[in-house]
């Protein structure tokens, strides 16, 4: 049995072990917050229960990663996660400082490693070409992921008093400037929706931009998950949820964590395949989620419905129906990567600004802020962020137009037609202005916006073009 003492501000988990001489002492391991000493209780007792309780002990930092990623990551990472940071565990950190006893490891260590790690050739990913020319070392953008690695494996050695402190709180790391993405602004992105001759292309296009998908929330999407009746298009209610996305994972992490929250795994395509296409919960719980269609991208989905269940009649019993969205015309799941080079063709072919696919949600996200008059929660409701910060950080620049845009808004509504001749009542030419506009139910705040925004109204009037030709098909 274990039991919780608070002390000194924290919550230890207290239990009894016996050591190598046969004699039982208490064991005391340290946690920030209660919650997460109740669950060491938890598991302390029900390991103890049926026999297979182990005692963190460990000497060198690879026996530490070892229990770290044993009773840390196999209960708190995804499949992606997992995948990723026992990469980095095995390539990165083990053979550099693996064989270093903890008592050795401080911060002046980890500094001097994260150095040297910017002069080593970076391990080409799954995803890279194997037989390219070019070196890649290892980039500051992943010396800072392997940072948090270890800080965080460091923070558990100092719960289970492995440690008296955790070296990398206090470590430097290297300077790192985040890249900027290149985004599509609304012009450029019809002008590639009209170019485009490849249906499903088009369609990932407009739903990605109406929607703020990720690549795998949008081929993840199925047909159970879409309401595209006739009554809720009229109504406006037309609306897709996001409950699960589409994701290449490891066999062997997909054993490991016993397919840990997969709903469905896919037919392998080749016997010698080491990964497997899957379709699992989304990565967080705010990524779950309703977004509601604009009607253009609701009568889209119609169609493209239309169209496949066509194809479907004419397949027969051959055409395997997962229900998905985005679906071979034989029903399989679409690769990200059929994705990805179909827009890199028709990027190619009609010289359109260089980006890539996930750039579209950050234009989505961008112009919604702006529509909005940056209203973040709204936007953060569709786009799944788990934190509204994670939105302001991101889209920074787009609220500081909206704060100049604030500036003019007080020159229309406060300066500008100061001293003019009042109407009847009275009132200013302005101030009647505006309650023309409030009478129409329209917020003058939010028309001064969209007024003031050439870009914005040149958008608007080309989704109304698109919506008027939409109707008349």
């Amino acid at each position: 049995m274990a039991s919780i003492v608070k002390r000194n501000g924290r919550f230890c988990v207290v239990y009894a072990v016996e050591n190598s001489d046969g004699k039982r002492k208490q064991k005391w391991e340290t946690f920030e917050k209660l919650d997460e000493a109740k669950a060491r209780k938890s598991e302390i007792e029900y390991t103890q229960s049926i026999g297979e309780f182990r005692i963190p002990v460990c000497g060198t930092l690879s026996e530490l990663l070892s229990e770290y990623v044993n009773l840390y990551g196999k209960t708190k990472w995804s499949l992606s996660v997992y995948q990723s940071n026992t990469a980095m565990i095995r390539h990165y950190i083990v053979p550099f400082l693996g064989k270093m006893k903890l008592s050795e490891i401080t911060s002046r260590t980890l500094e001097k490693y994260y150095q040297k790690l910017l002069e080593t050739p970076a391990v080409a990913q799954m995803c890279q070409k194997k037989y390219t020319q070019e070196v890649r070392m290892v980039t500051p953008a992943t010396v800072r992921k392997i940072h948090n690695l270890l800080r965080s494996a460091f923070s558990q050695a100092e719960k289970w008093d492995l440690i008296e402190k955790n070296p990398a709180r206090y470590a430097t790391l290297p300077k790192h400037e985040a890249r900027k993405r290149e985004i599509w602004d609304a012009p450029t992105l019809f002008r590639a929706i009209e170019c485009c001759r490849d249906e499903r292309l088009k369609l990932c296009l407009n739903l990605a931009f109406a929607c703020s998908l990720r690549m795998g929330e949008l081929l993840g999407l199925t047909w159970d998950c879409v309401d595209i009746t006739e009554e809720s298009i009229l109504s406006g209610e037309a609306s897709i949820s996001i409950t699960k996305e589409l994701q290449r994972v490891n066999k062997k992490v997909l054993e490991t964590l016993d397919s840990k929250d997969v709903i469905t795994v896919f037919p392998e395509q080749g016997i010698r395949n080491k990964t497997v296409l899957v379709l699992k919960k989304p990565k967080t719980l705010s990524s779950v989620r309703k977004v509601f269609l604009p009607k253009t991208v609701a009568q889209m989905l119609v169609s493209w419905k239309e169209q496949q269940e066509e194809i479907r009649s004419q397949i027969g019993g051959e055409y395997r129906d997962y229900l998905l969205v985005i679906a071979t015309p034989m029903g399989f799941p679409t690769e990200a990567s059929q994705i990805r080079k179909a827009l890199d063709d028709l990027i190619k072919e009609n010289d359109l600004p260089p980006v890539v696919f996930h750039s579209l949600r950050h234009s989505s996200v961008t112009y919604k802020l702006k529509l909005t008059g940056g209203d973040i929660k709204a936007v953060q409701g569709d786009s799944g962020h788990a934190q509204a910060q994670m939105v302001t950080d991101q889209y920074s620049h787009i609220l500081d137009e909206s704060r100049r845009t604030n500036a003019q808004l007080m020159e229309r509504a406060f300066y500008t037609g100061k001293g003019a001749e009042p109407l009847e009542g009275g009132r200013t030419q302005h101030e009647a202005n505006l309650e023309k506009v409030a009478a129409a139910g329209i917020d003058p705040a939010q028309l001064a916006l969209v007024l003031g925004n050439p870009e914005l109204m040149k958008m608007l009037q080309m989704l109304a073009q698109a919506q008027t030709q939409a109707k008349g098909l």
